[in-house]
């Protein structure tokens, strides 16, 4: 089988309402991965394209995150609103998002 040309990686960390850092699946119910999933599939994306879900990527500050390889893209404060336009644009066009874009200086950066 060829290698993976993208490989999602969604954040599902839960943490304690109110807890100062956030949580990236607050709910506990991967919405945002099966959104992925379900996205990926209906362009046909598979097998070269996969979602998985995460456990904390450290970037809880911007969460909810999800992070791409191996472009190395990492999206923050993904709704499953932008799950189509990441598939779209990003997956499928090579674009990526700078309004969902988090930066390189602030990556492993608190705050």
């Amino acid at each position: 089988m060829p290698p993976f040309t993208s490989h999602l990686f969604i954040c599902g960390n839960q943490r304690a309402a109110g807890h100062p850092r956030g949580s990236c699946d607050a709910c506990g119910t991967g919405a945002l991965r099966e959104a992925f999933k379900a996205e990926l599939k209906r362009h046909n994306l598979g097998p070269l394209v996969r979602a998985n879900g995460a456990g904390c990527l450290d970037q809880c500050e911007h969460g909810p995150v999800v992070v791409i390889y191996p472009q190395a893209i990492w999206y923050g404060r993904v709704q499953v609103d932008d799950v189509s336009r990441i598939v779209r644009e990003t997956i499928i066009g090579g674009q990526i998002l700078q309004d969902l874009l988090i930066p390189a200086e602030k990556l492993n950066c608190r705050g």
